[in-house]
């Protein structure tokens, strides 16, 4: 399966996610949605991002957008991670990878030599009607979630 095209519909997706409940996308509509991808909790460039969205949240709540992080951690990590962190916005257990697939974020990575695949840093903007409006790959962590508010803006 391709991942969403920028303009087109978001195909509808389940997680399970922080707080003991399950999120699919099409109860989100009639809001924004960033679904932002990260290798591994509580890992420094992870802990950046997730801190920069924190500190953001309040704007992008004005704005009408849910905030959703996604890494192939275990609930229990995240529920861990998430609370030292106090991060107001739940996070998605994609331990079977269906949703790093979808969107295709599964990435061949070189770590000490080795090749391996893992998650590449990735962010992706949904509007109200569930339609994709903008894709971030590559991501540097420090500054992102101001560019991603910046994007709301412009839609």
């Amino acid at each position: 399966m391709a991942a969403p095209a920028i303009g087109k519909a978001v195909p509808n997706f389940k997680a399970a996610a922080t707080g003991d409940q399950q999120v699919e996308l099409k109860s989100l509509r009639g809001r924004n949605v960033v679904i932002y991808f990260y290798p591994k909790d509580s890992t420094p460039g992870c802990t950046t991002e997730g801190c920069e969205f924190t500190s953001l949240h309040r704007e992008f709540t004005q704005r009408d957008t849910v905030i959703l992080g996604v890494s192939r951690d275990s609930l229990a990590s995240h529920e861990k991670f998430k609370a030292k962190y106090e991060f107001p916005f739940d996070l998605l257990s994609d331990g079977d990878e269906a949703l790093c697939q979808l969107f295709d974020v599964i990435k061949e990575k070189n770590m000490y030599g080795k090749k391996v695949l893992g998650v590449e840093r990735s962010t992706f903007l949904i509007d109200a009607e569930g339609k994709l409006r903008r894709e971030w790959r590559k991501v540097s962590a420090k500054g992102h979630a101001a560019e991603v508010l910046a994007a709301i803006d412009e839609l």
